[in-house]
């Protein structure tokens, strides 16, 4: 058995972690504070990014809470909560703002924590400095969108940001003893899977203490949409997929957390892959997969020397 693990996984996922450092069934609630995005000024953004009415737009932060948490509820009474602020970027306003979405939300029984997504270029000093003081009060992560290591490609998809301002973001929020969680994506236009095990081999040197794996999905009214019907680029199958990620799990530090390992699109929305829409499916065959190859995270991972 993998020594982060009480079943059959052979990763460290986030319950395991939840469930040793709270001992308690954690729920993170998203919510969408409209903030926007930065690298949506010029009006393009990321090309895979949705730009219709996103998810709980318009509707005041402690609705948001209540109307999720009164669902998770029902199934599982007496859980904690982690205010996750999940849509654009949640960083992208002044200070005096942000002290009171924040705290609106870890002031409400059983929250325990916030994490909030945001991107490398939308972290200056002053919220960097108010961020490491809200670190000492509550269990804070913040996510930090990468996607890949490759100019290139990053390039293509407009990210908007380099890869040395991810390395100056991350250590930013290090020295200021903040956990971060960074988010890739597989199957990006033209990328090999050399590439994208590059990735994961950055990362995994890397002071971070949690991963997110998105696979590429294809959404209706998006620019990757037009890129994918004028070039026809390859969309990974599913069996790519669950190699893939199973590659890159190898290579990945062991004590890294596992946050996300599929994506999980809307069904009415995505255009390819269709496979993406059975999650339960996805994980199952990476299971079986690291099971079949009698592997684990981390089997294969070195420490960089450079």
């Amino acid at each position: 058995m993998f020594k982060y693990s009480l079943d059959n996984k052979r990763y460290y996922t986030l319950n395991y972690y939840n469930k040793m450092k709270y001992n308690s069934k954690v729920f993170k609630i998203s919510l969408n504070t409209g903030f926007g995005c930065p690298n949506k000024k010029n009006g393009k953004g990321c090309i895979y990014c949705y730009n219709g009415s996103g998810h709980y737009k318009g509707i005041d932060l402690l609705t948001q809470f209540e109307i999720v948490k009164n669902i998770m509820e029902k199934k599982w009474p007496n859980s904690k909560y982690i205010g996750y602020f999940q849509a654009d970027t949640n960083t992208y306003a002044p200070v005096s703002i942000l002290k009171e979405k924040y705290e609106s939300i870890l002031n409400l029984e059983n929250v325990i924590g916030l994490n909030i997504a945001t991107r490398c270029n939308a972290l200056p000093n002053d919220v960097l400095d108010y961020l490491e003081e809200l670190n000492k009060k509550t269990n804070l992560v913040i996510e930090l969108g990468l996607q890949t290591i490759h100019e290139k490609t990053s390039t293509l998809i407009n990210r908007g940001h380099t890869l040395k301002q991810f390395e100056d973001a991350v250590k930013n929020l290090r020295k200021r003893n903040i956990d971060i969680v960074v988010h890739i994506i597989n199957g990006l236009p033209y990328e090999t899977k050399e590439m994208m095990i590059e990735t994961v081999k950055y990362l995994s040197n890397l002071d971070i203490q949690g991963i997110k794996i998105h696979m590429l999905y294809i959404i209706k009214g998006t620019e990757l949409e037009k890129l994918y019907n004028e070039n026809k680029f390859h969309v990974l199958t599913k069996e790519e997929y669950v190699n893939i990620v199973c590659d890159q799990l190898e290579y990945l530090r062991d004590n890294i957390v596992i946050n996300r390992i599929t994506g999980d699109p809307d069904k009415d929305l995505v255009v390819e892959p269709k496979w993406l829409i059975k999650k339960f499916g996805v994980l199952n065959e990476i299971d079986k997969e690291l099971a079949k190859r009698n592997s684990y995270q981390g089997i294969k991972y070195k420490k960089s020397t450079d």
